[in-house]
C-alpha cells in the first residue's frame, strides 16, 4: 500500500487545455501513471489565470477525473504554467572568504541569498535561480566551489522571474476546491526536463514549445539553464490568420490547419483544393493547399524570428551548440522542421518525452509532455513505492498527504540530476 507521500499529482496549465497526471516512482526507477486527464481550459488567456472562478471549476473537473482513475483523495498538486511576462535576469555576486582562504558552504549560501533578494519590479518574484559559473580568484568556470582554495568568489546566476500573481491566482483557485499548491514550476523548465537529455544540455540546446496561446523556450548552455522566455503568440494566431485570409468560420480554420496545413507554401500542391461548405444559403468556398500553406508560413516565420531573437539574447550562438528541440501542438505541421532550420540556420529535431514509463500507459504522451516533465521533477526526491491499493468496497481510498512538497512550495526549484539510469529503454 502506497504511503501518503508516494503518490504525486501534477497539473499542466495551458492556454487551450489543462492536463493532469497522477503517478509514482517504481522500485526499478520507472514512472507508473495511475491517472491522466485533460479538460478544456476556462478562465485562461495565453496560459495565465484571468477568471479564478471559471478556472477553479475547470480544476475541479480535472481533479475529479484523476481521483476516479487513481482512486486517491487529492489534496496537493504540483503545477506548471507560464505567461508572456516571464523574464530572465543576470545577477553577479562577490564574496570574500574567511581567514582560512577556503570557500565554504556558507559563502555560497550567502551569494545565493543575495541573488534571491535581488530587487525586482513591483509585483514580480523569482521563480527559479540557476548558477551559471563561479570564478575563484583568477580561476574561472569552477563547477564545485565549496572546498576550493581562494580569497574572492565571483558567482554568476540567471534568475527566471515573473508576476507573483501567476502563482497567487493558481493557489487561490486550488484553495477553493480544498487543494494545496506544492511545487510551482514555469512551463518551459518542465517541458525541457521531459524532452532534453543531459548530454544535450551540456552541448547547448534550445527547447521550443509552440502551443496554442503562446510559444515557450528554454535555453541550456554547458548543462545550465541560461535563458527562458514566453512569446505571446502561437498556433491560435495562425488559425485566426486562416479565418481572415480565407473568410471562413474559426472552427473551419482550425480544421484546415490541422488536417491540410503545412509550413512551407512552395512544397504544397497547388492543384489540390479543399471545399468549405457554405450552409444557410451561403456559397461554398474552395481553398487551395498552396494558398493555405502560404498563410501558415507567413505567421510561422514571425514566430520563428521571435524565437531566434530570444536565442540570440541568450548568448547561446556564441558557444558551440546542438540545435533546437521542437515540441507543442503546432509542431505537428508538415515541413515545420525545414522552415525552422532555414530561418534560424540551426539544426533541429522533434521533441518527445525522454523518460522511462512503466509499459502499458495508454495515453498520448506527446500531448502530456509538459506534465511528464513536471512529474519527473516532482518524483526526483521521492523514494520508490509499491502500486497503491484499490479503493475498498466501503468507498475508502488511499489518501495523498502534503508530503515533501508542502515544505518546498515557496522554495526555488534547483537544477535536477539524472533521475533514471541509462540502461532503461527510452519511452517511445
Amino acid at each position: 500500500m502506497a504511503s501518503k507521500q508516494e503518490i504525486t499529482v501534477v497539473v499542466d496549465i495551458g492556454s487551450s487545455r489543462i492536463r493532469g497526471l497522477a503517478g509514482i516512482k517504481t522500485t526499478n526507477g520507472r514512472i507508473e501513471i495511475l491517472g491522466h486527464a485533460t479538460v478544456p481550459a476556462k478562465g485562461i488567456k495565453r496560459g495565465v489565470v484571468m477568471n479564478i472562478e471559471e478556472f477553479s471549476e475547470t480544476l475541479a473537473q480535472l481533479v475529479e477525473q484523476l481521483e476516479e482513475q487513481s482512486e486517491i483523495n487529492i489534496r496537493l498538486v504540483d503545477v506548471a504554467m507560464a505567461g508572456q511576462a516571464i523574464q530572465t535576469i543576470a545577477f553577479d555576486g562577490i564574496r570574500y572568504t574567511s581567514g582560512n582562504g577556503i570557500v565554504s558552504k556558507s559563502d555560497i549560501d550567502y551569494l545565493l541569498n543575495e541573488a534571491r533578494n535581488m530587487p525586482l519590479e513591483p509585483g514580480y518574484k523569482i521563480y527559479h535561480i540557476e548558477p551559471q559559473s563561479y570564478t575563484i580568484d583568477d580561476e574561472p568556470n569552477i563547477t564545485n566551489p565549496v572546498g576550493h582554495a581562494g580569497r574572492k568568489v565571483h558567482a554568476r546566476y540567471k534568475l527566471i522571474t515573473g508576476p507573483k500573481s501567476y502563482q497567487d491566482n493558481v493557489r487561490l483557485a486550488l484553495s477553493r476546491i480544498s487543494i494545496q499548491t506544492g511545487r510551482f514550476i514555469l512551463t518551459p523548465l518542465a517541458t525541457a526536463e521531459a524532452v532534453m537529455t543531459e548530454d544535450e544540455k551540456d552541448a547547448g540546446v534550445v527547447m521550443v514549445d509552440i502551443g496554442s496561446g503562446n510559444t515557450k523556450l528554454a535555453v541550456y548552455t554547458d548543462g545550465h539553464l541560461s535563458h527562458a522566455a514566453v512569446i505571446p503568440f502561437a498556433g491560435d494566431v495562425i488559425t485566426r490568420d486562416i479565418k481572415e485570409g480565407c473568410n471562413i468560420l474559426l472552427k473551419f480554420a482550425e480544421q484546415l490547419k490541422t488536417q491540410y496545413g503545412q509550413a512551407m507554401g512552395d512544397f504544397a500542391d497547388e492543384d489540390k483544393v479543399v471545399t468549405i461548405a457554405g450552409g444557410k444559403g451561403w456559397e461554398s468556398k474552395e481553398i487551395s493547399f498552396r494558398s493555405l500553406a502560404y498563410i501558415i508560413q507567413a505567421r510561422l516565420e514571425e514566430i520563428i524570428d521571435s524565437v531566434y531573437f530570444q536565442i540570440e539574447k541568450s548568448g547561446l550562438l556564441e558557444h558551440p551548440h546542438q540545435g533546437i528541440i521542437l515540441t507543442g501542438g503546432t509542431a505537428s505541421l508538415k515541413n515545420i522542421l525545414q522552415i525552422l532550420k532555414f530561418r534560424t540556420g540551426m539544426d533541429a529535431r522533434m521533441g518527445k518525452p525522454e523518460l522511462r514509463l512503466v509499459a502499458g500507459a495508454d495515453f498520448n504522451k506527446t500531448e502530456y509532455v509538459t506534465a511528464l516533465g513536471l512529474l519527473k521533477i516532482a518524483l526526483s526526491d521521492k523514494a520508490p513505492s509499491k502500486k497503491p491499493e484499490k479503493t475498498t468496497s466501503s468507498g475508502k481510498s488511499t489518501s495523498q498527504g502534503k508530503g515533501i512538497f508542502g515544505a518546498l512550495g515557496d522554495k526555488v526549484a534547483q537544477q535536477l540530476g539524472i533521475l533514471f539510469s541509462d540502461d532503461d529503454e527510452v519511452m517511445q
